[in-house]
């Protein structure tokens, strides 16, 4: 890492269909091997899918129901190794909001791939619908996270 300067935050454009910033960002996340359009067609199918399953009306209904289980998944704290004296500490502290929403497109990603159903598309729809009913491994991994920040809230002075 570099001790000059911070890297500068890249603007990234809203998607083309729905125009919606943080969609764009999931749809980058999803990307494999630099393949935009299967993943525009992997998260957008899955878009489709929860309109049909949820019974909703417009695509700002899909596009908020998107927005809230990826709100749900978010973490508000998290734990960072701290090495003091020679000991190890997981020292909890809190997730800035830039951080907290890509590791909760991490989190979905992932809950997703391992996911038994057919196609990603399929796999993605039924994460988001069981983020929805609050269930889904990707609410289980936030769990944990907080779980793990609460049993290990001794050494928060260590922050």
């Amino acid at each position: 890492m570099s001790r000059r300067h911070s890297a500068e935050k890249r603007e990234i454009l809203p998607d083309p269909k729905f125009g919606d910033a943080i969609l764009s960002k999931f749809i980058n996340c999803i990307m494999t091997g630099g393949k935009k359009s299967t993943a525009e067609q992997i998260v957008y199918g899955a878009l489709e899918e929860i309109r049909a399953k949820a019974k909703l009306a417009n695509d700002n209904e899909v596009i908020e129901y998107f927005h809230k289980a990826l709100e749900k998944v978010k973490p508000q704290v998290e734990v960072k190794s701290r090495r003091i004296g020679g000991a190890t500490y997981q020292v909890p502290v809190e997730v800035r909001a830039d951080r907290a929403q890509a590791v909760a497109m991490r989190w979905l990603k992932a809950a997703a791939r391992a996911r038994g159903e057919r196609t990603m598309m399929a796999r993605l729809a039924a994460e988001l619908l069981d983020i929805a009913n609050d269930r889904g491994a990707a609410l289980k991994k936030r769990d944990d996270t907080h779980k793990m920040a609460e049993a290990n809230k001794a050494f928060a002075h260590y922050r």
